[in-house]
């Protein structure tokens, strides 16, 4: 995990960030500079599950908590990522809000 050194605001109203990350992290991004967000686990506050189906519970389901299923466009595409770090399992859903 990484952490901010510092941060600057902008003439333009945009923050500058200088950000401290083991290379292993760094290198999850493949080189993408561009379209980066930011977050802290620290923050993800709603509590929530994973359901089980199938046989022996072979399939597992992330739960969306009803406080925010708000504007989810249920028949996009939705792209997947996971993180690893020394304690935690990140993952991350993408859903475009409006279809193509």
């Amino acid at each position: 995990m990484g952490q901010i050194l510092s941060s600057k605001v902008t003439n333009d109203n945009k923050v500058v960030f200088t950000v401290s990350m083991d290379q292993k992290e760094a290198l999850q991004l493949k080189g993408h500079m561009d379209k980066v967000h930011i977050f802290s686990d620290k923050i993800a506050t709603i509590d929530t599950s994973i359901a089980t189906r199938g046989k022996n519970s072979a399939t597992k389901y992330f739960l969306i908590p009803k406080k925010l299923r708000k504007d989810i466009n249920y028949n996009s595409k939705v792209k997947c990522q996971r993180i690893d770090t020394k304690n935690k399992i990140i993952f991350f859903y993408v859903i475009d809000k409006h279809s193509l």
